[in-house]
């Protein structure tokens, strides 16, 4: 065993200590009580939202648990009764699960869910790289990272579930049947974008076999975090289609300077759109403007598309950045187990949309 590593238990035992003589309920930071709460689960992904994804596995099962009660009787009673006999595997034992009744209820009942106890379980699951008693900001990106394509995962199998009507494991686009919220087709989504169409299809048909396997059919409902160059040439393509107000099939430097360098300045954090972002509009303008013909083509829109629609990766990194903003109380950029107890409701702030009391509860997502 290296020096490093002894050194590594030895921090680990001496927190256990803490934690064993540690009470919440003596804890400044525990005086006032806060509900926690589930998310507000949705049927379909919306390409123009994006929620944060739970911090915690367990969270995340329950959200998941409860969103296939719904799923079940919304589909399946009726429809598909050989699927009620397959229920989703759990990430973790936990037995409890089996017959708790309002989630709710159950993470707020400190003899089952205990928070102190879940961050000292998760603490060395995210301390990887390496292990040595700190969180640091990309361990916590990798962290949410994981979490968030299983999430992904989740939904593009219940949505192929639903699609694959005639159960090979494939979809064709006759069998694949457009969200609601697309066949209204309501501009202020910003859904006139065609997604979900035929050419979106195509597009993620990676083998060009006219059906979407699983991989496929999961790259086509999340299209941003896709390797699949048809893809996202065909995003590119989208994006010009939006953009082009006088449609001359190409995005001249206005519609670019309205409708996409305000994207991608948000996505590199420089702030709103204004007449003083003009002149780097100007400079990114012509970097892309491969051919200096004072247009930019879908081709040439490929560089940023991924600033255009980011990606799980991204939103991992927001995730990431808030929290060691909010935890970090020494300020060495890294995370201790002690400064994660101390603080413990930053990563516990789940997400219920539908709620009249949201900014009250959540304010950090402001």
């Amino acid at each position: 065993m290296g020096k490093d590593s002894v050194i590594v238990y030895i921090t680990l035992a001496v927190l256990i200590l803490y934690l064993i003589s540690y009470s919440p309920k003596k804890h400044p930071t525990h005086n006032r009580h806060r509900r926690l709460k589930l998310r507000f689960s949705s049927t379909f992904t919306n390409p123009t939202h994006h929620e944060p994804v739970a911090f915690d596995p367990l969270v995340a099962e329950i959200e998941r648990r409860r969103e296939d009660n719904q799923w079940e009787k919304q589909y399946l009673e009726h429809s598909r009764p050989e699927f009620l006999q397959h229920p989703a595997p759990a990430e973790e034992s936990q037995p409890e699960l089996d017959g708790f009744l309002n989630a709710e209820d159950y993470l707020n009942d400190g003899d089952k869910f205990n928070i102190t106890d879940r961050l000292v379980l998760l603490f060395p699951k995210i301390d990887v790289d390496p292990a040595d008693g700190f969180v640091t900001e990309n361990e916590l990106i990798e962290w949410h990272l994981q979490q968030a394509m299983k999430e992904v995962w989740f939904r593009s199998l219940r949505e192929m579930e639903i699609h694959d009507k005639n159960n090979d494991g494939l979809i064709s686009y006759a069998e694949y049947e457009a969200p609601s919220w697309v066949k209204n087709d309501n501009p202020s989504f910003g859904l006139n974008i065609g997604w979900w169409t035929e050419d979106h299809f195509n597009a993620s048909d990676a083998n060009g076999d006219h059906l979407l396997n699983l991989t496929e059919f999961n790259d086509f409902m999340h299209p941003a975090d896709s390797k699949n160059p048809k893809l996202l040439q065909w995003l590119c393509k989208e994006e010009v289609r939006e953009r082009d107000a006088d449609k001359d099939g190409k995005v001249n430097f206005n519609e670019f300077f309205h409708g996409i360098f305000d994207l991608v300045i948000s996505h590199d954090e420089e702030g709103h759109i204004s007449m003083e972002t003009e002149t780097p509009a100007k400079r990114l303008f012509s970097q892309l403007d491969i051919d200096s013909d004072r247009f930019l083509t879908d081709e040439e829109l490929l560089p940023i598309i991924g600033k255009l629609h980011p990606s799980e990766r991204y939103y991992a990194k927001q995730q990431a950045g808030y929290i060691i903003s909010q935890t970090d109380l020494n300020g060495d950029g890294r995370l201790s187990l002690v400064e994660m107890i101390d603080n413990p409701y930053v990563f516990y702030s789940a997400i219920f949309s539908d709620s009249e009391d949201y900014y009250k509860h959540h304010d950090e997502f402001r």
